[in-house]
């Protein structure tokens, strides 16, 4: 699979982490975040993603800030975006199976970086179940 990824300055660190991770599982990625801890603007880092996964130019997205919020509600503007804030790999498996998220976002300073990679891992090997929650995901556009 291809992996967009993008983080604020409370995710480099993590990032990099992550980035090995997905090479070692086959993964190829896109790194649109910051690669320092000088304060940036967390939307700017996020929009790049959420386009990728929008216009098929990722399979699944990866973004981080410090509490995940702020990523997860940017990322959640696009119409065809189902990010999903987890900080536990039953919440990631469950975003995957019942929601079919296609972007996960991390907060970097509530997670251990185990637990993150645990996400990750998860997300990237859970499928969407269908069947009762396609029409659940049909209902999700129509506000």
């Amino acid at each position: 699979m291809h992996i967009s990824i993008g983080n604020d300055h409370a995710g480099p660190e993590l990032k990099e982490k992550l980035f090995k991770v997905l090479e070692d599982l086959g993964h190829t990625y896109k790194n649109h975040g910051t690669d320092t801890t000088d304060s940036v603007d967390y939307p700017d880092f996020i929009h790049p993603v959420a386009k990728d996964v929008r216009d098929g130019n990722a399979d699944l997205g990866i973004i981080i800030c410090g509490s995940g919020n702020g990523a997860n509600m940017t990322a959640n503007k696009y119409p065809e975006i189902r990010s999903a804030l987890c900080w536990t790999a039953e919440l990631a498996a469950l975003s995957r199976q019942h929601n079919n998220a296609n972007i996960l976002s991390i907060p970097a300073r509530f997670v251990t970086t185990e637990v993150a990679i645990d996400m990750v891992k998860t997300f990237l090997a859970t499928d969407f179940e269908g069947g009762r929650h396609q029409n659940r995901i049909d209902k999700i556009p129509l506000c």
